[in-house]
């Protein structure tokens, strides 16, 4: 009974504690709320779209909808700044557009990979660790897939035959992938650099390039439902941390390691790849907005409309919250040096292995 009592007491104190708290905590939520529903009122958001394809769709589903449930109620307007693999679009957000809460971006699933490897310092000039992250769209695996009437059909063809992927530029990851196959699996994979997505569908259904290095599935589903529909490509290799359920057949990155090395690089690949479509607002805004977004990003995954929008775009969502994504990507950030040794020598391409566009 005294043990009781004494868990009794406790309890009522910190009842007593947190009621006090709350009486505190209460008006200064509700004054920091107000602020900023003041601030986004009669503001509008702009959505900067890094290229075309799921990129382009999933930043105007989620700009369309997520207005509703930002305090104050902004309007959305999407604006296309292609280029540099997405780092055009990035920069601009990071070092020129407002520093306030209303900017949204989807960044090149690749980039942390990229900063925590030190590539591209002179191009990326965004510390990644500094910009918000909002949420995470999708996990969908990429997918490196050939057109149909390629000859390499399968990981077996890969191995024997060479096949050309097209691909954008320093800020995707298409570009780096390639050559991690090419060095851990014994494929034959040429990279021509200079395609952005909507080229790099003409060029497959034209037979200019054999296939794409790195789509999700997501993607393909949303965007090229034709092709997926009448089967007009061949799925060579899937990366993420499970198969997709509709491509049971279709090898995982992970299940191909045939040693605990091998295993380990990769497990950095596949973990990086799992944010697949996260936004992002600017460094520097300030926090009570950030947590507005991000919970007006949480809402947005439940919202009815959202999710038939969803559907009717044939899309798919497997959302992350801002939190987790922020912290997965300071993680890939600080992976350890040796294990980054063991990548970035992975993905060195031998030099007859890529080509710019001519």
């Amino acid at each position: 009974m005294k043990r009781k009592t004494q868990v009794g007491v406790i309890a009522a104190i910190c009842s007593i504690a947190y009621a006090a708290t709350a009486l505190v905590a209460g008006p200064q939520a509700h004054a920091a709320s107000d602020a900023v529903a003041e601030f986004y009122k009669g503001k509008r958001i702009q959505g900067i779209i890094r290229s075309s394809g799921s990129y382009d769709l999933y930043t105007r589903l989620l700009g369309a909808h997520i207005i509703r449930h930002i305090p104050g109620n902004p309007s959305f307007i999407p604006i296309n700044m292609p280029g540099a693999g997405g780092l055009l679009a990035l920069n601009w957000v990071g070092n020129i557009g407002p520093k306030d809460g209303t900017i949204l971006t989807i960044p090149s699933s690749g980039l942390p990979m990229y900063q925590a490897l030190g590539m591209y310092t002179d191009q990326l000039k965004v510390d990644l660790r500094e910009i918000n992250w909002i949420g995470n769209l999708t996990d969908s695996n990429p997918v490196l897939t050939t057109w149909h009437t390629a000859k390499v059909k399968n990981l077996a063809d890969a191995k024997r035959e060479v096949a050309i992927m097209g691909t954008t530029g320093a800020g995707s990851i298409s570009a780096q992938l390639p050559a991690v196959y090419n060095n851990l699996l014994g494929t034959k994979f040429k990279v021509i650099f200079g395609y952005d997505g909507n080229d790099t569908v003409l060029a497959m259904e034209r037979g200019e390039i054999d296939g794409r290095a790195s789509n999700t599935w997501a993607s393909y589903n949303a965007v090229q439902q034709d092709w997926v529909k009448n089967k007009r490509l061949n799925y060579i290799l899937q990366v993420g941390l499970k198969k997709e359920p509709d491509l049971p057949d279709v090898p995982l990155l992970l299940d191909l390691a045939t040693d605990d090395e091998t295993r380990e690089i990769f497990m950095f690949f596949s973990r990086v790849v799992a944010i697949s479509r996260a936004i992002v607002t600017s460094p520097g805004v300030p926090p009570e907005r950030v947590t507005a977004l991000r919970r007006a990003f949480d809402a947005t995954m439940k919202d009815p409309e959202f999710i038939a929008a969803v559907e009717k775009a044939h899309a798919e969502v497997s959302p992350m919250t801002g939190e987790e994504v922020q912290r997965t990507v300071i993680d890939t950030i600080n992976t350890p040096k040796p294990l980054l040794e063991k990548v970035r020598l992975a993905m060195e391409p031998r030099p007859e292995d890529i080509q710019e566009r001519k």
